[in-house]
């Protein structure tokens, strides 16, 4: 039962860096262009390097 005091402040601390990890991606534009990735393997750009 001992092992709750440690288990539970450590399941909140990773919950938070988690949590503070995921507002820095959003913060710093990870997610502004979800559709370029899947219409940039259209393009027909077929650049020859002889």
């Amino acid at each position: 039962m001992t092992i709750l005091l440690y288990l539970v402040p450590a399941a909140l601390g990773l919950g938070l860096l988690a949590l503070a990890a995921f507002m820095w991606s959003l913060r710093s534009g990870q997610y502004d262009d979800l559709d370029g990735a899947a219409h940039r393997i259209l393009n027909d750009d077929d650049v020859r390097v002889d």
